[in-house]
């Protein structure tokens, strides 16, 4: 029996292009009538596709369209039907960030790989960590810090020199981007359900955004960030490429 699906693509001509001979082969249904999502582009497409249907009931399941494609399958227009059926899930929660602003507003917002801080003007930002209210750190020189899940362990959070964590593993990774003093400071492994706050010192001075996936909020003073249990997203994998082996493969390239 065929699955229902809907074609979501990028606003990338490639990924338009795809989208367009795949609903003419395997038709297309509503968002919200669909048994699984289709995500045509890259990474970026599919986080922007997995927030936007958090609270949907079918998997995404993306074909990569973008440049890099770390959370896609390969792209074949053939045998769909077929490889949606054999298709591996994984279940990941996302990151809650709350951060209060110079003016005393707060934002909120979810995040699938990574929350960042990252300074906003010439100096270097001054942070303070506390991990579950224990202040740990009382400053970090820095351009940056960031909190990453096992899904997002191998983008930002690899690149500035942070630990690929398996998926399954219940640990987020604490990463200084760019660490001035204490210049050796290499991060930290956290349980999954520890809160760590960052307290912006100097911030007018030393401005820093915040950063949720993508989403980027100015002149932060606190950011608090943890794992939400309470969202789950599923993404689907070919056999034999899912998010775990796939991770394994990152550390030996």
């Amino acid at each position: 029996m065929s699955l229902k699906i809907a074609f979501v693509a990028s606003r990338a001509s490639v990924a338009q292009t795809a989208r367009a001979a795949l609903i003419g082969r395997y038709g297309d249904v509503p968002l919200r009538q669909a048994e699984v999502i289709v995500a045509l582009g890259g990474d970026g497409f599919m986080l922007h596709t997995l927030h936007s249907t958090q609270d949907m009931d079918a998997p995404v399941y993306g074909m990569n369209r973008g440049t890099i494609g770390f959370l896609m399958n390969a792209y074949r227009e053939g045998d769909l039907q077929a490889r949606l059926a054999a298709a591996e899930e994984a279940v990941i929660n996302p990151l809650v960030m709350r951060a209060t602003h110079i003016d005393g507003t707060i934002s909120t917002a979810l995040a699938i790989n990574e929350v960042s801080l990252l300074r906003a003007g010439p100096q270097a930002a001054k942070l303070r960590i506390t991990i579950d209210g224990r202040q740990r750190m009382e400053e970090l020189v820095c351009d940056g810090a960031l909190v990453a899940t096992p899904a997002g362990s191998t983008a930002y959070n690899y690149s500035a020199h942070g630990p690929i964590l398996p998926i399954g593993s219940d640990v987020l990774a604490l990463t200084p981007i760019a660490a001035f003093r204490p210049r050796r400071w290499r991060g930290a492994l956290l349980p999954k359900r520890a809160t760590v706050r960052f307290d912006v010192q100097e911030p007018q001075k030393r401005p820093v955004m915040a950063d949720a996936d993508g989403q980027s909020h100015r002149d932060v003073t606190t950011v608090e960030v943890s794992s939400d249990p309470s969202v789950s997203h599923r993404i689907l994998f070919d056999p034999g490429h899912g998010l775990e082996e796939r991770l394994i493969s990152e550390q030996f390239n």
